[in-house]
Formats: C-alpha cells, structure tokens, sequence
C-alpha cells in the first residue's frame, strides 16, 4: 500500500520527535548512571536526594544549567565561543538520523523502517559529521582567548584527527563484507553472523578509535583536569558548558549505536524484540566507556600519539589487507 505524502510527512516528524526525545533522556540518565557507577566502583553512593534513589537528579542538573550565569570573556571572539557548543552536539544528534534501531514495523498498513533516512552512502555520511565535530573543540578552544583553552584545542584537534584515521581504516573491511556503504545493508548482512566474528581485529580498532573520538578515560587529554582545568571549555559556563556535556554522551549513545551497527548485527538477535536488541547492545557500550573511566589512568600525550599512528593505523591497513586477500580467495 503507497503511503500519500502527508502521512509519509507524519510519520517522518514522529520519529525525528520520538528519537530526538529518547536521546536527550538517555544522555541525561546516562550522566546520573555513570555518576552512580563510578560511585559503586569508588565505595560511595553518589546523587540519591533529589527524587525517589536520586532519579530527578538530571531534572535538577538541568535547571541549575539553565539559570546559571552565561559567561563570555572579554577578550573572546564572541561569535566564534558562541558557536563553539552547538558544533560539538549538533553533528552527532545528526548522526543518529541513519542509525538503523529496529526491523521495519507496519502502522496503519504502511511499512515504516525504523530510522530516519536511509542514505546509500550512510557510512560516509557519519564519517563526515564526525569531522565536522571536531571544529567543536578546536574553535572553542581558540575562541576563549586563554591559554589553558587553547592547549585543550590544540590537544583535542591532534586527538580526533588522528583516531579518527584509524576508525576510518577500521570500517573498511565493514564495507567489503556488506558491499555496501548503507547502515541497513551493513545490518542485513549480519543477519546470520554478526562482523565480529570475521573482523574481530576491526572492531577493537574502532572500540579503541570511538573511546578516543568521545575524549574518554583513558583518552581524556583534552580536558585533564589535572593539567588544564578543564581544557577546551574551561571558559564555558551556564547551558553553553551543558552542550559540550550533554554533547559528549550523546557522542557515546551514536558511537555504541554505530558499533553494536557495524560489529554485533544491529537490532538482529533471538528471543527478543530487535529495537530491545539494539538498545541493550549500545548500552552495553555505554557501559563499557562508564566502566573504563572508573578503571584506567589517563595516558600521556606522546602514548595516545603512539598508540594512534604507530599501532593502529598501521594494524588497519593490515587487516584491509587480510581482508582483501581473503575475500580474493572466496570468492
């Protein structure tokens, strides 16, 4: 049955609605779970006043958000720090919209896919967000006219450019196994056996690669509290700070959305139905970046450029390679 434009219109402002709402929840929550977490690893119990167990804490964070006092330095490029905050959230909230989160499901006898927009070049479509993500904390951190601000940016560009190669590399053998750039043709393919097992390599690759791009423990370098107060947004206050906070975990809900996209079969799983699937598997990557910032130290400088250029970038080009040769033979 062909769905008329006006219900096609519909349908298609209900899930943008649906999952813009269900990411701004999760990520609120998800800032109160870590903060409940890491307060079970460090033998406290962390925020458990405000609401029944602390679970209005993220309502009460938000309000002290919104009428904190917003700062800008005097010696600012005013436009710039302005712009700064929306460039580190917007683009992965963009990214979500061809993230495919469940199996097709019919509403009133029309078929609706479970995603926003299915591109056949969603793959490069995410790869060139992430790009744009990374003018986020280079920009603010130059905005700010302050020297701490400026070695967080400084730190956070080196950073993302080059994990962001070695992530790249890494989804190479994605697109050779699916023959597609397509996010629903990447989980199509997975429908018997997800690309972990082929490309186990890969996938720790971009595991590593997406725990950099969301600056986490051990990878934090542009904030190290320790060294720079708080790096690239330590002139930020008010809601404008709340962006780049809020961005960050909403960065980890797409990347484990991605991942558990690219390696764990997407909503494909038995028993359970696939939107449970899919959420259950990006957050276990949730938890899994929780789980490291409560368990590792945070690397030098020169380790975390080691790691990148020297590791796994020249480990992803091998595996293209593998892969490659492997593909060659059977086929």
């Amino acid at each position: 049955m062909t769905a008329s434009p006006v219900v096609d219109i519909a349908l298609f402002a209900a899930k943008l609605g649906m999952v813009f709402f269900v990411i701004l929840t999760l990520a609120a929550y998800l800032v109160f779970a870590e903060r409940r977490l890491l307060a079970r690893i460090q033998d406290r119990r962390g925020p458990n006043r405000v609401g029944p167990a602390g679970l209005l804490q993220p309502l009460a964070d938000l309000i002290k958000l919104l009428t904190k006092e917003d700062f800008i330095p005097a010696a600012a490029d005013r436009w710039l720090f302005l712009l700064a905050p929306a460039m580190a959230a917007v683009p992965a909230i963009l990214t979500f919209a061809v993230i495919p989160f469940g199996a097709p499901v019919t509403i009133a006898g029309h078929e609706v896919p479970l995603l926003i927009v299915d591109l056949n070049v969603g793959l490069l479509f995410f790869l060139a967000l992430s790009s744009i993500a990374v003018y986020g904390v280079a920009i603010g951190g130059w905005a700010s006219n302050s020297k701490y601000s400026l070695l967080g940016g400084i730190r956070g560009l080196a950073q993302l450019i080059s994990y962001e190669l070695s992530m790249g590399l890494s989804l190479v053998p994605v697109v050779m196994l699916a023959r597609s750039f397509s996010l629903t043709a990447i989980v199509d393919a997975q429908r018997a056996i997800p690309f972990i097992v082929y490309q186990p390599l890969a996938f720790i690759i971009f595991l590593i690669s997406i725990t950099a791009e969301c600056k986490r423990i051990p990878f934090d370098i542009p904030e190290a509290e320790g060294e720079l107060v708080a790096g690239f947004h330590t002139e930020y206050s008010g809601m404008r700070f709340g962006l780049f906070f809020v961005g960050e975990y909403i960065n980890i809900i797409v990347l484990g959305g991605l991942a558990a996209t690219f390696f764990l079969g997407g909503w494909h799983g038995p028993f359970l139905p696939p939107l449970v699937w899919f959420t259950l598997k990006t957050l276990a990557f949730a938890f899994f970046f929780i789980w490291t910032r409560g368990t590792l130290p945070r690397l030098r400088y020169d380790q975390l450029m080691h790691l990148g250029w020297k590791v796994l970038t020249p480990l992803a080009l091998l595996n293209i390679l593998v892969t490659g040769w492997w593909l060659a033979l059977t086929s």
